[in-house]
């Protein structure tokens, strides 16, 4: 279906620049921490003697890189406005998760290789040299104990094990790479060869005390002195179709939280059995001073007690986090892609992205027609903003997006900036798909819902 008008709105006023760091700046700075790494233990590295001293050494270097990337893998989560503004959201937990399995990866070649090149040098066994590590160095078993957590996190957080627990489960045992953490700091110190020097401890424990003094800050205080100040209640729920829901929020100020269309909160409802789950949704309609909204799909017990949530209820919002806004673009014409409950901010752009008559596309996928949220308002903003809207319906098979089929219906899809939502496989797809026609990666900008 295409819509169209004579007279376009106005465009919305593009949000005010913030302080942004984009992906290269970032990658360099972890990249030159890595090489300090690296000449921290090259320093502290003399002659090596036999395959022990060998073995021993590759534990160093392994542990050393164990603890320096787990403060990469906080910050990455810690949701820094700059960071989350310049690089995305969705991008920051790709690399999270890439740097989780390294750190768990890291953390295990250490255990295993320094148990290795100490029971080589005392020409002892591997299981007698793991009782005496165990029972003879300091903070070995709580660091121990550690390991398994790590190992926990990283098992559960497999793409397997993952579809099998529910958003709220994970989130749980996430928790405890915290603890993990913390029960290992100590032993970096206790038996690190590469920490007897006072400035190298000195320095390694700022680096800790300044990650976590950024989690504090934007993952505990910020959210509690934005709950206060702004005093968010549910004003509405309002069913949108088959197990979908719009949760209106009221609150005083609401602009001052800087949130823009496309973006996403940590939302906690504080109800008797939800005050304790927070899970991400994305504004389904631009903020306005004493409103938000987001519309959420049934899809585990947090979403699906949203339908029974009460007007007056307490709403605890974390945010605003997340990259798919407006400001990314940076072509006259944009293209928005949206499937399945990934419709939610791709219609908050699509209502509020500046654009002239004609430059604004939607594609909206969805399996059959009565899964098509918010279709009434869609209609309503192409016919007001002279957009063209398509409804694919049908499974990805039926209904693929490929090179072929977006240039029969965007001819010009290489001139535009493309902004893509849904699940997974849909994006890792699309991605490709509009590579090959024509649109440089720089000008894709997505979002699934790994986070």
């Amino acid at each position: 279906m295409t819509a169209t008008t004579a007279r376009p709105a106005a465009p919305p006023t593009a949000p005010a620049p913030t302080v942004q760091v984009s992906a290269p700046v970032a990658l360099t700075t972890a990249v030159l921490g890595a090489i300090a790494v690296a000449l921290l233990w090259w320093h502290d590295t003399t002659g090596l003697h036999g395959l022990g001293d060998w073995l021993t050494n590759a534990g160093r270097i392994t542990g050393l890189f164990a603890g320096y990337a787990v403060l990469l893998v906080l910050v990455l989560m810690a949701r820094v406005p700059a960071l989350d503004r310049g690089i995305g959201s969705d991008r920051l937990a790709r690399w999270h998760a890439m740097l989780g399995r390294y750190v768990v990866s890291l953390a295990v070649a250490h255990t295993l290789l320094i148990i290795w090149g100490y029971a080589v040098s005392a020409h002892t066994g591997v299981v007698s040299q793991t009782s005496t590590l165990l029972m003879s160095y300091p903070d070995v078993l709580m660091a121990t104990v550690a390991l398994g957590l790590l190992v926990l996190v990283g098992v559960t957080s497999a793409r397997a094990a993952r579809r099998r627990m529910s958003y709220e489960s994970w989130h749980f045992v996430h928790l405890y790479t915290y603890l993990a953490i913390a029960l290992s700091f100590s032993h970096q110190f206790a038996t690190g060869a590469d920490f007897h020097d006072r400035g190298t401890r000195v320095l390694w424990a700022a680096m800790y005390v300044l990650v976590a003094a950024a989690l504090l800050w934007y993952r505990v205080v910020v959210p509690i002195a934005s709950a206060a100040r702004h005093r968010m209640r549910v004003a509405a729920v309002v069913p949108e179709g088959r197990d979908v829901v719009s949760v209106y929020v009221t609150g005083r100020n609401l602009l001052r939280l800087g949130a823009q269309p496309g973006q996403f909160f940590k939302w906690r409802f504080l109800t008797r059995t939800g005050w304790w789950a927070a899970n991400p949704y994305s504004l389904s309609a631009a903020p306005t001073s004493d409103t938000l909204r987001i519309t959420v799909k049934s899809a585990g017990q947090h979403s699906a007690d949203l339908r029974r949530l009460r007007p007056g209820t307490r709403v605890f919002a974390e945010g605003p986090y997340g990259g798919f806004i407006a400001a990314r673009r940076r072509r006259r014409k944009v293209l928005l892609i949206g499937a399945g409950v990934g419709i939610t901010p791709v219609r908050a752009l699509f209502g509020s992205v500046p654009a002239r008559h004609g430059d604004l596309t939607l594609l909206y996928r969805a399996r059959t027609p009565n899964d098509l949220v918010l279709r009434r308002e869609l209609e309503e903003i192409a016919a007001l903003r002279g957009a063209s809207l398509h409804y694919l319906i049908g499974d990805r098979r039926t209904q693929r997006l490929d090179a072929a089929r977006l240039r029969r219906l965007v001819p010009d899809v290489a001139e535009h900036d493309v902004f893509l939502c849904g699940p997974d496989a849909m994006t890792a797809e699309l991605r490709t798909e509009l590579r090959r026609a024509g649109v440089p990666r720089s000008h894709i900008h997505a979002e699934s819902f790994a986070l």
